[in-house]
């Protein structure tokens, strides 16, 4: 086998623009021990796992498939 062609994972701190903060490894290139990655997103401030996302439904289609299929 060919000797160093894995990737290394190093530990990072990540930090989303909500201003939730966690630790975590990565194996992106480029990176360093230490180094702050920032998201833009994460499961604090993301509608689906918050709760706020609403399924928008404009042509009754949600209503259709459960009529269809004997959904209540």
């Amino acid at each position: 086998m060919k000797q160093d062609i894995q990737p290394k994972y190093v530990n990072v701190t990540f930090v989303c623009a909500c201003g939730a903060e966690f630790k975590g490894k990565t194996a992106k290139p480029n990176t360093k021990e230490g180094d702050v990655i920032k998201l833009e997103v994460c499961d604090k401030c993301h509608p689906f796992f918050t709760g706020q996302q609403k399924l928008v439904d404009t042509e009754g289609r949600v209503d259709k498939f459960n009529k269809k299929h004997n959904r209540k």
